[in-house]
């Protein structure tokens, strides 16, 4: 039976990764014509920040020593800076469906790094759960591509693929640091550091923006632009490390699956794509191999499985002699 808190750690990843489907078609139409991509990325950073940093002045403080503080940069740099980066320059010059496939291969990656910094046991269901929800999200994809005259690179392909990496590293680094910080604390940190790194490399491209130099504004660039900052940074930045602190680092990537599920159900409801079974046994695929990953046995579980093996052990040795 899961208990509240793991409820609301699925929650607040679903959450997250719903913005995070809803970001990539947006984010496309942006670029390049609207926002140039090193625009975008340090325009979502500089705002997050600010964001961030207004909202700690409304909650507790909280006192970070100066080794957190190094975790937070690495956190920075592979969780914001290089992820965000890399994904919008890949997006640049490769397709949606490019990045939605390749975003699959992050559960996998989370898996392994999880099992070699933080010690989780890939076991047989985690592993199953994982290969189950490519097949669906793969499956549910290919179905889209269908008709589609959207242009990829391999070079596009390998920066979407480096920034799923970093997204990678980040989970699992920064599972310890969810444990001791609030979800406030985290992000005032790290994207201070990502728009230090990024803001003095695209000030010119940012004041270059075609969408803030017309006579006339465009709402639909500025909503979609305010979305992108907003919506696809600020609130799912936030809402990561909630999700961190009460589920393992392998069940929230897995929660990348959600995103070709909600970019599908978005195409249907705009008349963009259709309703069909087989959208629906991949959808089932997704949502099995999130249950599977779900239910696996963490580090904790087998300790605590082992630990009452041996005191039962220990306990039956002393009643035969």
């Amino acid at each position: 039976m899961m208990n509240q808190e793991k409820l609301k750690g699925h929650l607040l990843i679903l959450a997250a990764n719903i913005l995070f489907a809803i970001n990539m078609p947006v984010s496309k139409y942006l670029l390049p014509e609207h926002v140039q991509p090193e625009a975008l990325t340090s325009m979502r950073m500089s705002f997050a920040c600010v964001m961030f940093w207004i909202t700690s002045l409304f909650v507790p403080y909280e006192k970070v020593p100066l080794k957190d503080l190094g975790l937070l940069c690495l956190c920075a740099l592979c969780g914001v800076g290089l992820n965000q980066g890399l994904f919008i320059w890949g997006l640049n010059t490769t397709s949606p469906v490019d990045a939605s496939i390749i975003a699959t291969a992050v559960p996998i990656f989370v898996m392994i790094l999880a099992a070699l910094i933080l010690k989780e046991p890939i076991t047989r269901m985690k592993t199953f759960g994982v290969l189950l929800g490519i097949c669906g999200a793969i499956s549910l994809i290919l179905q889209s591509t269908q008709g589609s005259n959207q242009a990829s690179s391999l070079g596009g392909n390998l920066l979407i693929t480096v920034s799923g990496f970093m997204y990678s590293i980040y989970l699992v680094v920064s599972k310890p640091l969810t444990l001791k910080y609030s979800s406030v604390t985290m992000m005032k940190w790290m994207f201070l550091f990502s728009t230090l790194i990024t803001l003095p490399f695209a000030i010119e491209s940012i004041w270059n923006t075609p969408a803030f130099h017309k006579e006339v504004f465009d709402g639909q660039e500025l909503g979609a632009i305010f979305f992108v900052l907003f919506g696809a940074t600020f609130v799912p930045y936030l809402l990561i490390p909630l999700a961190l602190k009460r589920i393992r680092p392998t069940t929230v990537s897995m929660y990348n699956y959600i995103q070709p599920i909600v970019a599908s159900f978005i195409a249907v409801c705009i008349g963009q794509d259709s309703f069909s079974v087989t959208k629906l046994v991949s959808a089932a695929l997704v949502f099995s191999g999130v249950y599977l990953v779900t239910q696996s046995k963490s580090r904790a579980d087998l300790e605590q499985q082992n630990s009452q093996s041996f005191g039962k052990n220990a306990c039956n040795m002393k009643n035969n002699a």
